[in-house]
């Protein structure tokens, strides 16, 4: 579903989906609950100061564990409420339009 004139489609959360940040030198770490999210970044509801924020990269943190994790960067703030955008492998910014990774087919099952 399109909404806020987004290139990317966003889901937004029925439910507080909780999810932290977490600096990438893993100092700061920020509790905060997913309010939507699209393949190319997320609007989060944040506990606590922002100004931890403004560092050049982060790290959305999806699982207790710490293995589900997206590298982002801040794109605003508002109020306790910040944008951030998904950050590829190769260091840039995913394109609202890209298509997602092709996922490899598991031969003979």
């Amino acid at each position: 579903m399109k909404f806020d004139g987004r290139k990317a489609s966003r889901v937004k959360m029925d439910h507080r989906q909780p999810v932290n940040l977490m600096g990438s030198d893993g100092t700061w770490r920020r509790r905060c609950v997913l309010l939507d999210v699209s393949q190319s970044g997320a609007k989060v509801e944040v506990e606590g100061t922002l100004d931890v924020l403004q560092a050049k990269e982060f790290f959305m943190v999806l699982s207790s564990t710490g293995l589900a994790y997206r590298r982002c960067e801040l794109v605003w703030i508002d109020g306790t409420t910040a944008g951030i955008h998904f950050i590829t492998t190769d260091g840039k910014k995913k394109p609202a339009g890209a298509p997602a990774p092709a996922q490899t087919a598991v031969q003979g099952k």
